[in-house]
């Protein structure tokens, strides 16, 4: 990295940071096809914080497309901190189709945050996966959802303990 790029990230965060204090959405989705990955991870982040449901479907095509790993790790991560249960569908792709562990590993444990039945039959067939820290984290999400329909509520506790 030079320092002109350094420079020029660092005044892109601080515009980054005015819109953010505008909750300006349509400037963050914009980011998300940055060419640099450390402002798409960040856009993401920011995306998720200001937009609600208007971010998931952006979020859930950085998850499916975006070609850096960390970028789409911070999207499954994201989907499972807005807990919403339209999140659903990208993140299960995610765990079954994405190439990197680490990536599939983070969407498993974002079902569990979700904490929807509609996310069992996907966290079961990863209980297969290849990759120990994947199927280690189905099952931590299967728990919270056996918890949930044990308890019958979902809630901050079962979202902050799903993965």
């Amino acid at each position: 990295m030079t320092s002109s790029t350094y420079y020029d990230r660092t005044k892109l965060f601080e515009e980054m940071e005015k819109q953010f204090e505008g909750r300006n959405e349509e400037f963050f989705k914009d980011l998300l096809t940055h060419d640099d990955n450390i402002v798409r991870t960040r856009a993401v982040c920011i995306l998720a914080d200001i937009a609600g449901e208007n971010a998931v479907d952006p979020i859930g095509k950085v998850l499916k497309l975006d070609n850096n790993a960390l970028v789409r790790h911070e999207a499954a991560f994201s989907l499972g901190q807005l807990g919403l249960t339209s999140g659903i569908d990208a993140l299960s792709d995610a765990v079954r189709s994405d190439p990197s562990f680490f990536v599939r590993h983070e969407a498993a444990v974002a079902l569990g945050v979700i904490g929807s039945e509609d996310a069992r039959k996907t966290l079961d067939g990863a209980l297969s996966d290849e990759n120990e820290e994947v199927r280690e984290s189905a099952m931590v999400a299967l728990a919270n959802l056996d918890y949930i329909r044990s308890v019958n509520r979902n809630n901050k506790f079962t979202r902050m303990t799903g993965g």
